[in-house]
């Protein structure tokens, strides 16, 4: 065993990819800025040819975040769409993928606007019951993708009980994790195959690059989102690469204070009268707390409840004089960022989806998404309470 592996999570985050640069000695590595590489001679490269198969700094990413995840590794995409749409794209026409019926808008609509015009066969479903899930798979079921927490309703998928019925399968297990990110929770650790992140978000954590990766374990899988990437060209840029890998830096420091300022806003909010619902993984209200408490786990065994909570204040007129009287959070897309952020999902992140659709699962006009960021827990507990007043 390298004495690497044994090194612990935010150790791994900061030295891990980011080895000073052997020329100068700089500490912080240089960014390779470069579209091709000069050869040697015909097929003498010296590691790279061309940046949309390869970079330098790419790989010293990739090398990151296989690291944190705990994966052999890490294949790095322009956006967290493009990772999840090259996840997809490994099937062929009549395949069968069952995927979380509460997942991003944007993977609906890819899915569903996108790739089901190509023949693949896409069902959503409630994921939160492992056995709702077997008997949901069929003979030409290929994948099954599931988010947890999902997006905004925070429901969980038993990520351990759920390997172990699509290994029994012969199906394939894929978690979107960006709720959560490598530092609240590992689903290759517990039987997924491949687990996916938008670095857009926590990763990234500052509101300043687009990003995905899909983390795996598996030769095969590996081999060909490789040549997924090379064939359809969805690289994210190399100064992309280095903001992230410089962030990652961080990553724990981040999340764990993230996730405590929502942990204590939660159970703050939940005995509020004038909410109609809070909802919270770290809630003993929350329907599912049990599993959350069972696998969102940080590196070094404690309990994460995570950064995200929505709540339901009643009807649209309650919510708008929220989002007028706001002042710290802000009124924007995305999540996982250092600064807090607020969301209308009805309207912003599941607006692809049916509205009936939408209602059927809870995704109300009234209800509001928060990504909590790193702020003072004070100053956001009174910028949520004069909004609430």
């Amino acid at each position: 065993m390298s004495k690497k592996s044994k090194w612990g999570f935010a150790t791994k985050s900061i030295h891990i990819g980011n080895k000073a640069n052997k020329e100068h000695g700089s500490i912080a590595p240089p960014i390779h800025l470069t579209s091709t590489f000069k050869q040697d001679g015909v097929g003498q490269n010296r590691g790279h040819d061309y940046s949309r198969v390869s970079n330098p700094t790419r790989s010293r990413l990739e090398e990151n975040l296989a690291a944190l995840e705990g994966s052999n590794y890490a294949v790095c995409y322009s956006s967290g769409m493009a990772a999840t749409t090259a996840l997809f794209q490994l099937f062929d026409k009549d395949d069968h993928i069952l995927v979380s019926r509460n997942t991003y808008g944007g993977t609906y609509r890819m899915a569903m606007n996108v790739l089901s015009r190509q023949g693949i066969d896409f069902e959503w479903i409630d994921t939160r019951d492992p056995q709702n899930i077997k008997k949901r798979i069929k003979e030409n079921t290929k994948l099954v993708h599931v988010e947890s927490p999902t997006n905004p309703l925070l429901e969980l998928c038993d990520i351990e009980e759920t390997a172990k019925i699509c290994k029994s399968k012969n199906v394939l297990l894929s978690v979107d994790n960006t709720f959560m990110s490598p530092y609240g929770q590992r689903p290759l650790e517990i039987g997924a195959d491949i687990a996916m992140q938008s670095s857009t978000k926590s990763l990234s954590g500052h509101s300043d690059i687009l990003g995905g990766v899909l983390t795996t374990n598996n030769d095969e899988l590996h081999e060909r989102l490789q040549f997924m990437l090379k064939a359809t060209g969805g690289v994210p840029s190399p100064f992309d690469n280095w903001i992230t890998l410089r962030s990652t830096k961080t990553l724990a420091l981040r999340y764990q204070k993230a996730s405590d300022n929502a942990l204590e806003l939660a159970s703050w909010l939940a005995t509020l009268t004038n909410i109609h619902k809070t909802i919270y993984p770290g809630l003993k209200s929350h329907p599912q707390h049990d599993i959350a408490t069972k696998q969102q786990l940080s590196p070094n065994g404690d309990v994460v409840y995570g950064a995200m909570l929505s709540i339901d204040v009643g009807n649209i007129n309650a919510r708008d004089e929220f989002l007028k009287k706001i002042e710290i959070f802000q009124l924007a897309e995305s999540l996982g960022s250092v600064e807090s952020l607020v969301c209308i999902p009805y309207f912003m992140t599941h607006a692809a989806v049916p509205e009936s659709t939408k209602l059927e699962m809870g995704i109300t006009e009234s209800l509001i998404r928060l990504s909590i960021g790193i702020e003072d827990f004070s100053d956001l507990r009174t910028d949520l309470a004069d909004a609430l007043s």
